[in-house]
């Protein structure tokens, strides 16, 4: 099965098109955006070189159910999903920084921590945390948004407001938009049978209007681990069970690659892919609690993207 690891469409009133690590984003004039979620993946901030089938769908459905489940705390800039791999949306200026909210210390923050760092992003850490130990409250670890290629860096509250990245005003409401959704998420989680352990939100204005924008809750942009197991795997100094793109990484990790100059990315081989493809395929179904219909792959799904997003397009 081929998966779809590019687009080359040209919308009516397309402006512009901009290929990210895993979106093509096609603008519609300077109102709209069509975003399609491709079959790519990526780690450490590397696209890698073979595509993952239904991982574009699985994103795009996620990510389209989480922002109408939260439409109450924040406008978003989705205003429908014409296909299954696609959300069109309104087109707004990004904010130059990422909000990620913590509530564990694991993954990358656990890695800081036991590299002797004692805090993240000017928040303070205290001494004697265990991986996968959970904070007394969600914290906020902002980052910096990286052109391709380049990695995301660390930045503190008080640098974003003092260099004037972002506006005093803005980075508040910023906050209290990232710790709100992040609430949302975890009670919807939790009907799951989930904990969602971090996860990043991104948001950009439209006008004076502050805008969630991109996809949340995601494999891709979330970590979640299994409630049923957490306590008695964390106290038993044991690895947790995960709904996250983190055994992408780890696969990477055992096979010598973190992303650093000389290293070279580990073969994709079919079985491999399809495992990466299974996985994804159930991460979908345990966040979303529903069945995954898998939209056909074939020599039509191209003419089946266009045609739905230009009947999309002609009724805005």
């Amino acid at each position: 099965m081929q998966a779809i690891t590019r687009t080359e469409f040209d919308f009516p009133g397309q402006s512009n098109k901009y290929i990210g690590k895993v979106r093509d984003v096609y603008s519609i004039g300077e109102e709209y955006l069509v975003m399609i979620v491709s079959d790519r993946i990526s780690a450490f901030d590397v696209v890698l070189p073979k595509g993952i089938p239904y991982k574009g769908q699985v994103l795009n459905q996620i990510a389209s159910k989480c922002l109408d489940d939260t439409s109450d705390i924040v406008p978003n800039w989705k205003i429908a999903s014409p296909d299954p791999m696609v959300t069109v949306g309104h087109k707004c200026n990004p904010m130059p920084v990422e909000m990620i909210v913590r509530n564990y210390l694991t993954g990358s923050s656990w890695r800081t921590y036991k590299g002797g760092a004692r805090a993240i992003c000017g928040v303070p850490i205290p001494e004697g945390m265990r991986e996968h130990e959970r904070f007394a409250m969600p914290i906020l670890t902002p980052t910096t948004k990286a052109e391709q290629g380049a990695h995301d860096e660390d930045i503190t509250r008080e640098e974003i407001i003092s260099s004037g990245l972002i506006s005093e005003t803005d980075y508040i409401k910023m906050e209290e938009y990232s710790l709100a959704l992040f609430e949302r998420g975890s009670k919807l989680a939790a009907e799951r049978g989930l904990i969602l352990v971090d996860t990043k939100y991104e948001f950009g204005k439209k006008g004076d209007q502050i805008y969630l924008i991109d996809e949340i809750h995601t494999p891709d942009s979330s970590r979640y681990f299994y409630t049923d197991t957490y306590q008695e795997l964390f106290d038993k100094g044991l690895p947790q069970r995960q709904l996250s793109k983190e055994f992408v990484r780890e696969w990477l990790m055992e096979n010598g690659f973190q992303g650093k100059e000389g290293e070279s990315v580990p073969a994709m081989t079919d079985d491999i892919v399809s495992s990466i493809s299974d996985r994804y395929i159930e991460l979908f179904e345990k966040i979303t609690g529903s069945a995954f219909i898998k939209a056909p792959y074939d020599k039509d799904i191209y003419e089946r993207i266009e045609t739905n997003v230009k009947n999309m397009l002609a009724r805005l």
